[in-house]
């Protein structure tokens, strides 16, 4: 039968009473003069916290909470009885047969005996042999206290004994966390966690997770630092043991704090040898490795070749036949960080988003001074072999031209191409002009394009007032968004289950990204790929290089030369097939709902379709405040603009009177709708397509895009405007806890939108390191809240002031009917005890508000542009028939044009209004029946050191 790890393996601490001030003032000198614990007293002087350290007699922090309590202590008499009876009894009998005790576990058995022994205390040591492995001493409050060296004597590990060699520096410590439930116990590893190759915002959130991960599932968890070189050159210095509190706060700092380098050494086999023998040394017997394509092949050559480099290190008697036994097989896994997101096989890599919102917001900061003066800017972003970055800053940005490595010509080529572009939407107003150049791009003959090269052309043919701006390394730097954050905490966990997972037969796994699910690749296939890009484009083989990148970049290639060239460049369809589609905004504003609106449009006119905008919603319709043909000029720059340009209002067509708004759908012959928005504009479709029967002017194709901060939309795991409100909230929590930490004892309650959906507040806990978040869909237990509450006391008093110490609670607004957040930080104030105290803050409708991120302004051109698609494609469908009396035909084919677009898992995909309407939704709580992100809830409360009470 499989072992089943038990609930617990920890004890918090332990609570004495004393009786008088004698006493109490005995069993203080008792604990701090004999045993070596640390008196840290309470303000009230009746209490005092009693702890060990290092230097003390237990491996990890044992705390005793002595308190002057003569109503709940036993009276004076009733101890010395206590202690006579043991006393009586020392020889005989085994005090653990009289009285109940406490054990702590110890390094130095012999130690404490010797300090026992010097101090002229009774004892008993069991078993009674020369080599005792417990000892037990009675304290003055006549309490039996065991010290044993068997590891976890009650906890996931075997029955083993400490020993000096397991003794580490104090901060070097392990404080497990409590945890709700662990798993079962399995395979046990030693995993070295190590960044590689060039830095990437997130990368601190890997190695985060990667530690904590690790010490959760009953592994030791190890630090290489300074990547390859680190590997090499071994030793403590390099190579250490990490504890849960050493990553703490990593997540809101940027870079690597492990450290990276280049290393020509590993690159030898003698310096594989050596990290060979180093990690060997270290104990260890599974690396991840977070870095590029280079760093992970390093990976794998280094475990493929592992068998010939330990039989080595065997023949040359550098390690025992025991070690060579031991550690004959290395598992390895590769999580990828590199802001150019060019490794194959996955949608992003760990830094590419948060590189991309520095550009974006880099451009953003250009586009108003170009705009006062009238220049051109060429701006040089990172990706020596992949346009990745400059293709997505130019969707985001609405770039009037980018240079990317993949989609080369010939000089006369592009020098005319460019031109004609530029001065097409000079002609037509645009009084700016913004290039993006990615520092590998070239020519078909292969010679490099420079910004100097780019500048000259604008200069020289177009006359125009040019300046270059080189972004460089502010695009490395900064902390990480919450994209980044999650990302790379969700591949950090899964890293560690692989290796968990893996065997020498499993080939080294890469862990991935698809669209929104976190997947396992083959490691040493993706990086095949990911070289073959570069060798294709080395021989002009263009086609061949954009094939091998993902679909998504394929597809925002095409839409991006798509909508660079609308309302000027002949039209790709032809007069005949040429519609006319509107599009309204439903429901509160969301980051990205201009970005959609920009892109439905242009990807319209560059189709030859007249886009239509519908003003503030059906209620402007209904009053015919305004309905327009879309002008290019007047969308111009709405990417990089929050709220919604167009208006948008929360009333369904219900509400606003449906058959006003057939008539003007039949007024202006629409022919296609796309809806942006969430629950409101989710009602709204199914309203519209119910109508169809009543309303000829509905039997149109009809696509909704979701976009809600909430991302309570059925049907999609993501929504516009989700991540520019994750990233406001993640900013405004990065804020918060610096002020909690500064003051040491403090904990911030933060409320959180999203009304009976707890996503953003799950999600916020993740990205933000929050000690707990409490979400509609478990409500706030008052169980969960006191173990909670408990949490932070323990957590507040062993921190002592040390930095980095402060703490955040997430509430959803919904979360609790009667428990406010002011509720909440009371009931907290008046169960701290003195210890820490709690206070509220609510960022409100900042959350709702700002610059749309980099994610939400290309999504939303994705999802835009999918819209259009679908419209064209079910145009004839749309209308249905009729029967011979005369009646619409609703059949499913025809039901299936009114649809959301969402993606779910690793899909993106059209689902029919009616079957989420009628079958995956709970109207009244205006939510999805099914929880995705419950998953993500686990996985937060596991780094965060929560104990979930079911």
């Amino acid at each position: 039968m499989p072992s089943v790890t038990p609930l617990f393996n920890g004890t918090s601490f332990v609570t004495f009473f004393a009786p008088t001030k004698e006493l109490y003032q005995k069993t203080i000198k008792f604990y701090t003069d004999i045993l070596s614990f640390e008196a840290e007293p309470e303000n009230d002087g009746k209490s005092v916290w009693l702890t060990t350290d290092y230097d003390a007699y237990a491996p990890d922090t044992a705390t005793i909470k002595l308190s002057l309590n003569p109503d709940k202590a036993a009276t004076v008499s009733e101890i010395d009885n206590v202690i006579k009876n043991l006393n009586l009894h020392k020889v005989k009998r085994d005090w653990r047969t009289l009285q109940s005790g406490v054990v702590f576990t110890t390094l130095h058995i012999q130690g404490l005996i010797n300090k026992l022994q010097k101090n002229k205390c009774d004892y008993q040591v069991r078993p009674e042999e020369l080599d005792p492995f417990e000892v037990y001493v009675i304290d003055p409050l006549g309490s039996v206290l065991g010290f044993s060296s068997l590891k976890n004597s009650f906890g996931i590990s075997p029955r083993t004994r400490y020993s000096d060699k397991d003794a580490v520096k104090p901060e070097e410590q392990l404080m497990v966390p409590e945890f709700d439930e662990l798993p079962e116990s399995g395979p046990k590893r030693n995993i070295a966690v190590m960044t590689s190759g060039g830095d990437a915002p997130g990368m601190n959130a890997n190695v985060r997770a990667i530690i904590r991960a690790a010490i959760y599932k009953g592994c030791k968890a190890f630090a290489v630092y300074e990547g390859y070189s680190g590997l090499v050159k071994g030793g403590p210095k390099y190579i250490r043991e990490m504890s849960w509190h050493d990553v703490r706060g990593w997540l809101a700092e940027g870079g690597t704090n492990i450290g990276t380098a280049r290393c020509m050494e590993f690159k030898e086999r003698w310096g594989r040898l050596a990290a060979c023998k180093n990690m060997i040394d270290a104990g260890i017997d599974a690396l991840i490795v977070c870095g590029g394509d280079g760093s992970l092949t390093g990976a794998d050559l280094f475990r493929s070749e592992w068998p010939s480099l330990i039989s080595e290190l065997k023949e040359t008697k550098k390690i025992t036949a025991e070690q060579y036994d031991k550690y004959k097989h290395l598992n390895i896994c590769g999580t990828v960080g590199s802001i150019d997101n060019d490794m194959s096989s996955t949608d992003a890599t760990i830094g590419a988003y948060s590189s991309l919102a520095r550009i974006c917001q880099a451009i953003d900061y250009i586009d108003a001074t170009a705009n006062s003066h009238q220049r051109a800017f060429v701006i040089e972003v990172m990706g020596r072999h992949c346009g990745w970055l400059a293709l997505m800053a130019g969707m985001a940005t609405s770039a009037d031209y980018i240079f990317i490595p993949e989609l080369p010509s010939s000089k006369k080529d592009w020098q005319d191409h460019m031109c004609k572009i530029v001065s097409k939407h000079r002609e037509r107003g645009k009084r700016k002009t913004i290039v993006i150049v990615a520092e590998g791009a070239i020519g078909a003959d292969l010679t490099p394009i420079t910004c100097k090269d780019v500048l000259n052309v604008l200069v020289d043919r177009l006359h125009l007032d040019t300046r270059i701006t080189t972004l460089g390394h502010v695009q490395r730097g900064g902390t990480a968004v919450a994209y980044d954050r999650m990302l790379a905490t969700l591949q950090g966990v899964a890293a560690v289950d692989a290796i968990l997972e893996g065997s020498p037969e499993i080939p080294s796994p890469m862990i991935s990204i698809v669209e929104n699910k976190i997947v396992r690749k083959p490691l040493v296939e993706a990086v095949k790929l990911t070289k073959q890009v570069a060798e294709a484009i080395s021989k002009k083989d263009f086609q061949k290089a954009i094939s091998l990148r993902d679909t998504e970049f394929n597809e925002h290639l095409k839409n991006f030369m798509a909508m660079n060239t609308a309302d000027f460049g002949e039209p790709t369809l032809p007069p005949e097939q040429r519609k006319r589609f509107a599009i309204i905004n439903v429901g509160a504003p969301a980051g990205g709902m201009n970005a959609a609106v920009y892109s439905f449009a242009t990807y319209c006119m560059s189709r030859g379709h007249t886009p239509y905008a519908i003003d503030n919603g059906f209620v402007g319709l209904a009053k015919h405040e305004s309905v327009r043909s879309i002008n290019w000029l007047d969308i111009e720059g709405w990417t990089s603009i929050g709220g919604s340009e167009i208006g948008t209002n929360r009333k369904t067509p219900e509400e606003s009177d449906i058959g006003l708004i057939a008539y003007y759908f039949d007024k202006y012959k629409f022919d296609g709708l796309v809806i942006v928005g969430g629950f409101e504009a989710f009602s709204s479709l199914n309203q519209l397509e119910k109508a169809r029967s009543s309303y000829p002017a509905f039997r149109i194709p009809m696509v909704l895009v979701p976009a809600t901060i909430s991302n309570n939309v059925p049907g999609t795991e993501y929504s516009l405007g989700s991540d520019t409100c994750l990233n406001s909230l993640v900013d405004y929590c990065d804020s918060i806890k610096q002020s909690a930490a500064a003051t040491r004892k403090r904990c911030f309650i933060i409320e959180c939108h999203g009304g009976n959906s707890g996503y953003i507040a799950s999600y916020a806990q993740l990205c933000s390191g929050a000690t707990a978040s409490y979400v509609p869909e478990e409500g706030l237990p008052l169980h969960q809240l006191e173990q909670d509450v408990e949490t932070l006391k323990v957590s507040f008093h062993n921190d002592k002031g040390k930095s980095k110490s402060g703490r955040l609670i997430l509430k959803s607004a919904n979360a609790s009917k009667v428990l406010s957040s002011q509720i909440l930080a009371d009931i907290i104030n008046s169960e701290s005890e003195g210890l820490f105290d709690a206070k509220t803050a609510i960022p409100g409708h900042v959350q709702q508000g700002g610059i749309p991120s980099a994610i939400d302004r290309t999504r939303a051109a994705r999802f835009a542009i999918k819209a259009v698609g679908f419209l064209e494609d079910n145009y004839e469908l749309a209308s249905g028939s009729v029967n011979e009396f005369g009646e619409f035909v609703n059949s499913q084919e025809v039901s299936e044009t009114a649809c959301v677009l969402g993606i779910e898992r690793s899909h993106l995909k059209f689902k029919s209004i009616r079957q989420l309407y009628d079958y995956e939704t709970e109207e009244g709580k205006r939510v999805r029946k099914t929880i995705f992100w419950s998953d993500i809830r686990d996985i937060a409360d596991m780094l965060a050191g929560r104990v979930k009470i079911p």
